[in-house]
């Protein structure tokens, strides 16, 4: 008997030690823009890191392989502009149903906590979560809670908020001014003080209707600062991206960008529109961060996810690789957390999405009610985080089952 033990202990033991991988994906079309990387490469997985990228990894030195031939694998996107904070605002979604699905391994809660709120959730939606959740404060102490909420000026303290971020700072990345009703810049200008003190960037949502006696122009170049971020940047209620008479981008749209200001799209349920978008990727005008502002208002009818925005990006003209660029590297950058996130790079957290590029016709709707025929849409397949499998919609993953013969 022990004879025998030693016989088996002496086959396993070689083969245990061949496994040098926990997880191996073969034969996909890996895209990594971080890295320059664009071809057919294998990546191979130990415990929660990138061990390797490379052509023909042997399968035999993975606990599990995979087979990704055909399909696209990108690391985890990343979400600079989601509603996530349940309980703090009715409009949020819970992040590992909505994200994880998605291919997207981080998002960033916009707003819906303020330096008031953040602790609570931190403790219910942050420390409980598989996605990895971060977020941008509320220059509102309360946080989101409507116009009686968050038209409250004496409630934006840019010192509290610069306390709290500094208190959090793994998980505040940056500031974010959103919804304020009342005429002026005070809200943005505290939500920029508040970003200078803790040396974060602002996330922007704010309207330029004629009753609010703001101007795009004003808000661009003679308030926000390089390195911050305007999302919506595809309607035209929170920027006049497009003038009205001749539909040519702004000449103050391009000494923005010039200066520093970033551009994200934030699509949401009301701030994407086929004139604008279309009129703006025909001229070079794109964003540089791909977000969905996703809610329940954007997440049934518009389905706006970060395939589905990629998707319309493509349809506009756009190729994978800069949307795979604008998912991923460019808002990690945008928030400081490269090369931490939007990377495959050797030693890196192992976030990663496969998708299937899929051929046909379909259907992409803006948030005006109008639908764009498209020929190709991006499909999410699987998802790693953290080294883990925890989305796989074809099973992709799983050993095939064949039913026991009958006797």
């Amino acid at each position: 008997m022990i004879a025998r033990a030693c016989l088996v202990s002496t086959i396993i033991a070689p083969l245990l030690c061949a496994q040098t991988y926990d997880l191996l994906l073969k034969g996909g079309h890996v895209i990594d823009p971080a890295n320059n990387i664009d071809s057919v490469l294998d990546v191979a997985i130990s415990s929660n890191r990138i061990a390797q990228v490379a052509p023909e990894i042997p399968a035999k030195e993975a606990k599990k392989s995979v087979d990704v031939a055909g399909l696209y694998v990108t690391p985890g996107l990343v979400d600079l502009h989601g509603h996530v904070y349940v309980g703090g605002r009715e409009s949020a979604l819970f992040p590992d149903d909505s994200a994880l699905v998605s291919g997207t391994t981080t998002v960033c809660d916009a707003g819906i906590s303020g330096w008031r709120t953040f602790d609570d959730f931190k403790t219910t939606i942050i420390d409980k979560s598989k996605t990895r959740v971060l977020a941008f404060l509320n220059i509102v102490g309360h946080g989101m809670g409507g116009p009686r909420v968050e038209d409250n000026v004496e409630d934006m303290d840019p010192a509290a908020a610069a306390a709290k971020v500094k208190q959090y700072p793994d998980l505040i990345v940056g500031i974010k001014t959103a919804h304020f009703g009342k005429p002026g810049f005070v809200a943005l200008k505290r939500a920029v003080e508040a970003g200078r003190l803790c040396g974060k960037p602002v996330l922007v949502d704010n309207s330029i209707l004629t009753n609010t006696e703001r101007s795009t122009r004003e808000k661009l170049l003679d308030i926000m600062r390089p390195g911050d971020l305007h999302s919506h940047s595809y309607n035209d209620r929170q920027i006049e991206l497009l003038d009205r008479f001749t539909g040519k981008v702004q000449p103050y749209m391009w000494e923005a960008r010039k200066r520093g200001v970033l551009f994200d799209l934030g699509h949401g349920g009301g701030s994407f529109i086929w004139p604008v978008a279309a009129r703006a990727m025909r001229q070079g005008f794109v964003p540089d961060t791909i977000s969905t502002d996703l809610h329940p208002g954007s997440d049934m009818i518009p389905q706006v996810d970060m395939p589905n925005c990629i998707s319309k990006l493509m349809a506009l003209g756009m190729q994978l690789p800069d949307a795979i660029r604008r998912s991923t590297v460019n808002p990690a950058r945008a928030i400081h957390r490269f090369p931490e996130l939007g990377t495959l790079g050797i030693g890196r957290t192992a976030d990663i999405a496969v998708f299937e590029l899929q051929s046909g016709v379909f259907a992409l709707k803006d948030s005006w009610g109008n639908k764009l025929l498209a020929r190709q849409k991006l499909e999410p397949v699987l998802t790693i985080r953290d080294g883990e499998i925890v989305y796989d919609l074809n099973g992709l993953a799983f050993p095939l089952w064949t039913a026991v013969p009958e006797h």
